[in-house]
């Protein structure tokens, strides 16, 4: 069973919202049963959360990490704190269950800001997002370029390949790695950091820039993407948990007091 994290979205009024797009391979592709989980802080028990889910995934939004959350720079970005307050929450107490934690985009940047990693919109340049949201899906999407796999690393084995051609629909990215986060993807013309993964707790934390939810029906590398997500979930759901381990850099009071958040 894993927990697919909800975005904030104001449409007359205020919505808890997840693209049917990232729950149909978790099913498909994962085997896995999906429950939505609201971003919405004060309502969202994040332990009995933690311990009713085998594993978590942090999915691709349009809003940005709050920069107060890495001490990055105000910019005029859409934000979404609520859904920082309970992705960087939740994923903490899974981690330090040894639960898998998995991310799309903006997860993958909530999962770097977590391990004390910092983000930045100049490292993009503008050279990964193709322009207006307005254009369309289908042109946002289209946008695409060419990542290095690290050899012997997930991803590499996985999708059996050592470059991917891949989807490229951020506005910003990785400045400064996490710690303890090892990188898995680089894009071939700038360096930027594509992918990482760690196992801090026994549960696999893995995590990508592109989106492999939109084309997992016909991309080999997408599809093993969604293949590591549910041999992860059945690990997770077969162990025998004591109680949850804690990590230094992400039990509770530290994540607190990690870059402003």
């Amino acid at each position: 069973m894993i927990g697919v994290l909800c975005c904030n979205e104001v449409a007359a009024r205020p919505v808890q919202v997840v693209a049917s797009r990232f729950v149909e391979p978790l099913s498909i592709l994962a085997a896995a049963t999906v429950l939505l989980v609201p971003a919405i802080a004060e309502v969202t028990d994040m332990l009995a959360v933690s311990h009713v889910l085998d594993g978590l995934l942090l999915t691709g939004s349009r809003s940005h990490v709050a920069p107060r959350r890495y001490g990055g720079t105000i910019g005029s970005h859409i934000l979404d704190e609520e859904r920082d307050e309970v992705a960087l929450a939740l994923a903490a107490r899974m981690i330090e269950a040894g639960k898998p934690v998995y991310g799309i985009c903006r997860g993958l940047q909530e999962i770097n800001v977590l391990f004390g990693g910092t983000l930045s919109s100049e490292r993009c340049s503008g050279r990964h997002h193709s322009g207006s949201w307005d254009a369309g899906y289908d042109t946002l999407f289209d946008h695409r370029h060419e990542v290095v796999l690290t050899d012997g690393g997930l991803l590499s084995i996985a999708a059996n390949a050592s470059r991917l051609t891949v989807n490229s629909v951020h506005e910003q990215g990785i400045d400064q790695l996490g710690f303890g986060l090892s990188v898995e993807a680089l894009a071939s013309d700038d360096g930027l950091i594509e992918a990482f993964s760690a196992n801090p707790c026994g549960g696999d934390v893995l995590a990508v820039q592109w989106h492999p939810e939109w084309d997992a029906g016909r991309s080999p590398g997408s599809r093993a993407f969604f293949t590591l997500i549910g041999a992860s979930l059945r690990r997770s759901a077969g162990l025998d948990v004591q109680g949850p381990a804690t990590l230094p850099y992400l039990s509770r009071s530290t994540i607190g007091g990690l870059r402003g958040h």
